[in-house]
């Protein structure tokens, strides 16, 4: 490795075009130091998630007068589209059949408007040794970070120094950044931080550790990361807690992220809001520790919760 000051340069890789013509642009931060490993970090592919890219506004103070052994590529906003709409995934009116970005890559150059803006960040995607992809969840969440069960990217999961970890099964949604990032063997982690729609700063500063940490992990940045020497680690089944009904659903009070319950244990009520008449308890169908959960409304074959076992 051979560590350097950092030069700093932006360019923006047309994703595509409007209908009125104008283009549909990605700005890509590029930082180039020494000889070494190139990692690319990547944030709001769902534009609602916020602290992704905030963390890699702090991120970019820190690499400014850092010195680097490699290249460091980040995209703040992967999804454009998305963003400038505050919507989840991108508005329908682009793509109909693909409106989650995260689930179409690695993208296709002939396909749908969204696989195609899939495919011309993929291009950026195979020139990495490592990707970190950042998102952001509801506030009742347990901040993790996710990596494919087998995967080399353990090490880098572990670095990034979240308490808790998710493994997921090979047999994962395909079309995700992770898997099909995984499957042409580049080692990539998912992290979740917390709270979505809104910019909250201790996610933001867990963003720029975690990310500074995997970047010590693969030897851009000197030093070691700073992280939990035993974090708990989850395996998720893809079995996840949904209702059966519409209405309005309560936890049980004494239920909250983090929680481990066994099989069948009460999970909450949905309620019908007019009468207040109970349509359905919602139990747990599997053992293991509560990761995410959902208050509020909910239409059937809604996720309710998100429980995994401890490996």
């Amino acid at each position: 490795m051979e560590y350097e000051p950092v030069t700093h340069t932006t360019t923006d890789r047309r994703l595509s075009r409007h209908p009125s013509g104008t283009a549909v642009d990605a700005t890509v931060h590029r930082y180039d130091g020494g000889s070494g490993p190139t990692v690319y970090l990547q944030a709001a592919q769902h534009g609602i998630e916020l602290n992704g890219p905030v963390a890699l506004r702090h991120l970019h103070e820190r690499l400014a007068d850092a010195e680097l052994a490699g290249t460091v590529v980040a995209v703040p906003v992967a999804n454009p589209l998305a963003f400038d709409h505050r919507s989840y995934v991108t508005p329908t009116a682009y793509d109909a059949r693909n409106s989650n970005l995260n689930r179409v890559w690695p993208g296709d150059e002939t396909g749908s408007f969204q696989e195609r803006m899939a495919a011309r960040l993929w291009e950026l995607v195979t020139d990495a040794d490592a990707v970190v992809d950042l998102h952001t969840g509801t506030p009742d969440m347990l901040a993790h970070v996710r990596f494919s069960e087998g995967s080399d990217a353990r090490v880098l999961a572990e670095a990034f120094g979240t308490d808790h970890l998710l493994a997921d099964p090979d047999d994962g949604i395909t079309g995700m950044l992770r898997n099909a990032a995984e499957r042409a063997g580049i080692p990539t982690v998912t992290a979740e931080l917390s709270n979505s729609r809104t910019v909250d700063r201790s996610a933001v500063e867990a963003g720029v550790r975690g990310v500074v940490n995997v970047l010590r992990e693969m030897g851009a940045l000197e030093g070691r990361p700073a992280a939990p020497s035993d974090p708990t680690v989850l395996r998720n089944s893809l079995e996840h807690t949904v209702t059966e009904v519409s209405g309005l659903f309560e936890p049980r009070q004494s239920v909250a992220v983090g929680d481990r319950l066994e099989a069948g244990d009460t999970l909450g009520a949905v309620y019908r809001p007019t009468s207040f008449e109970r349509l359905e308890t919602i139990t747990v169908p599997e053992a293991g520790v509560v990761y995410s959960l959902t208050r509020g409304v909910v239409a059937e074959g809604e996720r309710l919760a998100a429980v995994a076992a401890r490996r």
